[in-house]
């Protein structure tokens, strides 16, 4: 069964990106508030009866996350069942429970706090990032659950690799919590031309989210070009192409005055990226050991085909 467990990882990791993809839309929609401040009953029904368009997609988030959280919680049983103490894939499926949990409470509290639809409060500004900060540990603990459940061993923070990984991994996080407030921004404050978003974002007494949007596209200058040395450095070449498609799209983003496809598809690659990130860090900072105690099949097929070209 273990030889199932990380196509299964891959897909829950898989189904989380869709999640995520879709509460953007939620946001970028302005449904955040279609079942009211209501959690987890939507407008106090378990199931909207005759919903309007707005109820319809905070609900159908609703549903994917419910959905979402017997997935993982399936995962975690299952990497408890398959693989022995002290094997990292258990350690990567509690995490991920964990902070898919917290990722629920976020949820609920930004409902509860009306911290949606329209809201231009700075406490949302925290809210958000909190939120992004709790998505992305969430993605990076799923991806390393795949990663050792293919590969094996542990992570070693230490030496080179590890002070080259550190700063990409930082710079990328606050890319990533300007972005989502540039994206607020856009949302809260379309601009009918460039020009006129450009006197937005410079006018003094303009709202924080705009003021705050002009640090996005510096910070992510600097962040694809530390990420794109590490990648070459590493050879991590899916990273580099997903640097170079998410910094093309952040310019057509902006070119085109962020549609809300182009703003699904933005974050798309920005979590494409991410995933690529941590895949390539795991790469560069694994230490192979395989306890004595794990069982033949949960062993990597990479390992079972180095013992047949082994010495005799």
């Amino acid at each position: 069964m273990s030889r199932f467990f990380p196509r299964f990882a891959g897909v829950v990791l898989g189904y989380n990106l869709l999640v995520v993809l879709w509460g953007a839309y939620v946001r970028a929609s302005g449904s955040g508030a279609g079942c009211g401040n209501h959690w987890p009953l939507c407008n106090g029904l378990v199931v909207p009866q005759a919903p309007a368009v707005h109820t319809l997609i905070e609900f159908t988030h609703r549903a994917m996350s419910g959905l979402d959280v017997v997935l993982v919680g399936f995962l975690a049983i299952w990497a408890f069942r398959a693989f022995p103490r002290r094997h990292p894939v258990r350690l990567g499926a509690t995490l991920s429970a964990i902070f898919l949990a917290s990722e629920a409470l976020i949820g609920a509290a930004l409902v509860k706090l009306e911290h949606v639809a329209r809201n231009a409060s700075v406490g949302r500004a925290y809210s958000l990032s909190g939120h992004l900060i709790n998505t992305l540990t969430l993605l990076a603990c799923l991806t390393l659950t795949v990663w050792w459940a293919r590969e094996g061993g542990h992570l070693s923070w230490r030496g080179r690799a590890a002070w080259l990984a550190v700063p990409g991994i930082l710079l990328f996080v606050l890319l990533a919590m300007s972005g989502v407030i540039a994206a607020l921004g856009d949302t809260l404050f379309p601009a009918r031309s460039l020009a006129e978003g450009f006197r937005q974002d410079l006018d003094p007494a303009a709202s924080i989210f705009l003021r705050l949007r002009l640090l996005h596209p510096m910070l992510a200058v600097v962040t694809a070009a530390c990420l794109a040395f590490y990648a070459v450095l590493y050879r991590g070449w899916t990273l580099l192409g997903l640097v170079a498609m998410q910094v093309t799209a952040g310019a057509l983003n902006l070119v085109l005055l962020a549609p809300i496809w182009m703003q699904i598809v933005h974050l798309l690659l920005a979590d494409l990226a991410w995933i690529a990130l941590i895949l390539l860090c795991a790469s560069t900072l694994q230490v192979s050991a395989i306890p004595a105690d794990l069982p033949i099949d949960a062993v990597s097929p990479r390992v079972h085909r180095l013992e047949r070209v082994g010495p005799k």
